[in-house]
């Protein structure tokens, strides 16, 4: 069984999640959370907030879609949707190339 982290403590001092990314990015990181839940309430009704995997899974090109959008016209909507299909790419491909295990968050549609 894979896990997220490492089973040992002085590994695990060395991911600082909390002080290396939620206190740099607290503002980003609940915009991607309000269009999560966005999302989810648009794309999955009445289902518990997950990310339906096999709905949309072409996130480059969306990534650039956005990116385009957002140079066009910033929003802060675009905003979260580049860093959302960017997490998107980074999970998936760690989970098939890295051996991280499947994000609990997620679901084949």
């Amino acid at each position: 069984m894979s896990h997220t982290l490492p089973l040992d403590s002085t590994e695990r001092k060395d991911i600082p999640i909390h002080s290396g990314v939620i206190r740099y990015f607290p503002a980003a990181l609940a915009e991607v959370a309000r269009l999560s839940k966005a999302g989810n309430d648009k794309h999955n009704p009445g289902e518990p907030l997950h990310h339906a995997r096999g709905k949309s899974s072409d996130h480059a090109d969306c990534l650039i879609r956005h990116l385009m959008d957002f140079e066009d016209n910033p929003s802060a909507i675009e905003g979260a949707s580049i860093a959302w299909r960017a997490l998107a790419m980074l999970q998936e491909w760690l989970e098939e190339h890295e051996g991280a295990p499947l994000a609990p968050g997620a679901r084949e549609a």
